[in-house]
This record gives structure tokens, C-alpha cells and sequence, in this order.
């Protein structure tokens, strides 16, 4: 099993580490506390997965990339 940090889940994200911190708040990125926040690799996969074809800017108000005007 591998974990990663708040700052190598932001790195395979392309995102940075307040935004990972704000999914984690908001329960949709499942985290542990070991001293620090730590992230199952498993666990950031099945997000990866879930999140697909969502347009994620807004935390309160996830849509489909669909409904989003160009």
C-alpha cells in the first residue's frame, strides 16, 4: 500500500496542497492524519476516477463538464 502527502497528491494532480486540503475538508478525498494528512494511493485513484467529465472549480457546486458554457 502506498501513501502519499497532502503535497504529492497535489504534484499527480496538477493542483496545489490548499486545494487538496479543501477536498479533503469537504470529504471527498478520503485522508488519514498520521502526523500529517496522508492519502491512499487506492483512495486518490477511485477519486481520479469518480471526478472524471466534472467540472470540480467549485467545490459547493460540482457539475457536469457538460452543463459548463465554453
Amino acid at each position: 500500500m502506498s501513501l502519499y502527502t497532502v503535497k504529492e497528491a497535489a504534484e499527480i494532480l496538477r493542483t496545489n496542497p490548499t486545494y487538496v486540503y479543501s477536498l479533503i475538508h469537504k470529504n471527498l478525498l478520503p485522508a488519514m492524519k498520521l502526523g500529517q494528512f496522508k492519502i491512499r494511493k487506492e483512495s486518490l485513484e477511485k477519486f481520479i476516477e469518480s471526478c472524471e467529465g466534472k467540472d470540480l472549480t467549485d467545490l459547493d457546486n460540482i457539475c457536469p463538464l457538460s452543463q459548463i458554457s465554453s
